[in-house]
């Protein structure tokens, strides 16, 4: 049932599954089990309902009997925006994870519905093809890779495995909830459509990837600690996909109107997280800072000669090696 390419990449790696006890996670788990994929997991208790402590206890279970080992966080109280914090939670937890036990996948249950979802909410809101592409079954960050082996498989057929296996597997009433915008989108939207055109929505999926390949050109994104840089394809639209990449590996997902910002602006402030400047032929991210600082004039004076955009100073001059990248950089243009 797992992508022959996701197998592949798997194979013989240390790998990470982020698990939740949910119908997704723990077919995944047991595909995995099945195709002889060695894992370990990682389950956030964001400790909102009663029912998490059961798929704790769940999780430790299956990895006991497995073989594996169990990473547990519980997460703070969130108090508002649950859905951006929980996640962003969950992702520096799996990164930290990754960091410490150097961990080279980090593989999601991700499956066809949840994609579809996606490219519906961003059709809706206006999106171009890069985005309404949305999720990859490979997606490269750079100290790791992740991994979502489901996209081809839609919900049904998970539980339909489930159930032929007698694989136990909780159900998070929250995702019952239509105020939450995704949910809405699922219940109203992507789901019906679903039943009813299932194999032609996987059929206009594999079009997709293959147009993709054509339509957005391939960007490095490098890396001096948090300084990320890389030469503009002279597209804006695939620079700003690249941005956008870059920025939901850190956790920060950009909204419309930054993305606009973007389209127009050299310099732009991300939700006072980013800075993105677009100058010069390249294009440079740094975590944003409003520290001012008092800068030795030969430093000043080495930034004016480069015309390096001031927002970025306080950041240079604290990061030198940062600083002599942007020289090298752009003394070669």
């Amino acid at each position: 049932m797992l992508e022959k390419q996701s197998l592949q990449t798997l194979l013989g790696k240390k790998n990470l599954l982020a698990f939740s006890g949910g119908v997704d996670s723990s077919a995944l788990f047991f595909l995995l089990i099945r195709h002889q994929i060695h894992f370990d997991i990682a389950i956030v208790n964001y400790n909102i309902r009663a029912q998490s402590q059961e798929e704790v206890k769940y999780a430790k279970e299956l990895a006991s009997l497995h073989n594996c080992t169990c990473h547990v966080f519980n997460a703070p109280k969130i108090s508002n925006n649950f859905e951006a914090k929980a996640r962003e939670i969950r992702y520096n937890f799996f990164e930290e994870l990754i960091t410490t036990y150097g961990y080279q996948n980090l593989i999601t249950a991700h499956h066809l519905g949840d994609r579809f979802e996606w490219m519906l909410m961003q059709f809706c809101k206006g999106a171009g093809c890069a985005e309404i592409a949305g999720m990859q079954s490979e997606q490269d960050r750079g100290t790791y890779k992740l991994i979502r082996p489901l996209l081809h498989l839609d919900k049904k057929e998970l539980l339909t495995y489930l159930h032929a296996n007698n694989i136990t597997y909780f159900q998070d009433e929250s995702n019952f909830d239509e105020d939450i915008k995704r949910n809405a989108f699922r219940h109203n939207y992507s789901t019906p459509l679903l039943e009813k055109y299932l194999e032609g929505i996987k059929k206009s999926f594999d079009y997709i990837d293959e147009d993709r390949k054509d339509l957005i050109p391939i960007i490095e994104v490098k890396n001096i600690g948090e300084f990320a840089y890389f030469k503009s394809s002279q597209n804006k639209r695939a620079d700003i996909f690249a941005i956008d990449k870059y920025l939901k590996s850190k956790n920060h997902m950009p909204s419309a109107s930054e993305r606009e910002l973007l389209k127009s602006e050299t310099t732009v402030v991300l939700g006072r997280k980013f800075i993105v400047n677009q100058k010069r032929g390249f294009v440079f991210i740094i975590p944003y800072t409003d520290e001012k600082l008092q800068m030795p004039h030969e430093f000043k004076e080495q930034t004016r000669i480069l015309k390096i955009e001031p927002k970025l100073r306080s950041y240079l001059y604290k990061n030198e090696d940062a600083f002599i990248k942007i020289k090298e950089l752009l003394a070669t243009v």
